[in-house]
């Protein structure tokens, strides 16, 4: 089993090439793979600038808000307002998207699943208690407060991440209004030598 603890605050920043960002990757699924080829891939971006987003063909893609105004999102049948903290919006990544910015710069969680690899499954919890599924891959982070991972008390900006053996958690909320993000991530059945990695 991988098992990795990370903070946000202690995670390398790459600028984007067309200097509108940054962005702190949390992990990359399976070790060693880049932005063609990855299965699942967890990150942070601080958005500084109006641009395009890449597209991703294949990829479902996941963004949420977790600090500033937020950005306007348009691609092809939608408009969306990233304005609210801590709301998951999912869209494709088969085609290009616009983001603006609403006022100045924004951070955002965003999560990439890509579909012929396997499933993912994305919450926010809040002041929940909750037995989570037993799942082979996974991410938890603590949006605001602290939660009670197991028998570990994990402060806002902290997670943690697994992968290759399923594994079940309890998460119970140690401060009032604690919020907690939970992915979980399942490989697709035809998916050859998994554990192998």
């Amino acid at each position: 089993m991988t098992f990795e603890r990370f903070a946000l605050q202690d995670l390398p920043g790459t600028p984007w090439k067309n200097g509108g960002g940054i962005t702190r990757e949390i992990v990359c699924w399976p070790p060693g793979s880049g932005l063609d080829d990855f299965w699942w891939r967890a990150s942070v971006a601080t958005i500084d600038a109006a641009g395009p987003f890449s597209a991703f063909p294949g990829v479902d893609r996941t963004i949420m808000l977790l600090e500033g105004a937020g950005v306007l999102l348009a691609g092809e049948g939608f408009s969306h307002w990233l304005d609210t903290p801590h709301r998951p919006f999912d869209f494709s990544g088969d085609t290009p998207v616009e983001c603006s910015l609403i006022g100045g710069s924004s951070t955002d969680f965003n999560f990439m699943n890509r579909r012929e690899r396997g499933q993912a499954e994305l919450r926010v919890l809040q002041d929940e208690e909750v037995d989570l599924a037993s799942a082979d891959h996974g991410l938890l982070l603590t949006l605001e407060g602290q939660y009670r991972i197991d028998s570990s008390y994990v402060l806002q900006g902290r997670g943690l991440w697994w992968a290759r053996e399923p594994h079940a958690w309890r998460l119970t909320p140690a401060s009032r209004g604690a919020r907690m993000l939970s992915v979980l991530w399942w490989p697709a059945p035809e998916v050859p030598g998994e554990i192998d990695i």
